[in-house]
């Protein structure tokens, strides 16, 4: 099988980014619809309400919706998340879709890997910052949480980049090869 052009491997991954994007695209509006749910319903929630657990146990509603700081900036988080996602596989999208057409230098898709890899070190200091959150808001639960830095995950931000540059140098040489009798 073909790396490029129609029918090839670049097409099948292009369809599958393109599944990825409708998944993310309504992951972010299930986001959004939980966020405002929760703000709404907030000044409705009274003490003397209880939900009955799968365990069979009471929880009052009010002891789950005095946490609501925290479910929202839960919410926020997963949002800014997912939205990354979506900016990533969104350039990707578009990147393949070059591919698929057998033309993968032009100049649009080092500024879309470069994106990609802005999107990427996004990922990673939004994880950080949860870790940072989660120890800073509860610091009973910093013995559990893990802080360390992945190694794979900035290697792989380094080799977009590189990708990047070569996507440039190769779309100047396809320049400079047009200008060429």
């Amino acid at each position: 099988m073909r790396a490029l052009g129609p029918g090839s491997v670049a097409s099948l991954l292009k369809i599958a980014l393109d599944c990825a994007y409708a998944v993310l695209v309504l992951a972010i509006a299930g986001i959004v619809l939980a966020a405002l749910g929760l703000l709404l319903v907030m000044p409705f929630v009274q003490g003397s309400q209880h939900l009955i657990t799968l365990d069979g146990h009471k929880q009052s509603i009010s002891v789950i919706f005095h946490r609501w700081p925290a479910l929202e900036a839960l919410l926020v988080a997963a949002g800014l998340y997912v939205g990354a996602l979506g900016v990533i596989v969104n350039r990707l999208r578009h990147v393949f879709r070059t591919l698929t057409q057998g033309d993968p230098f032009r100049p649009e898709n080092v500024a879309r890997l470069r994106v990609v890899g802005l999107g990427l070190i996004a990922l990673e200091a939004l994880g950080y910052l949860v870790r940072l959150t989660v120890v800073w808001l509860a610091p009973e639960s910093g013995d559990h949480v893990k802080f360390n830095i992945s190694l794979s995950g900035w290697f792989a931000i380094l080799a977009v980049f590189v990708l990047a540059e070569v996507f440039r140098e190769g779309a100047r040489l396809r320049s400079d090869a047009e200008l060429t009798i």
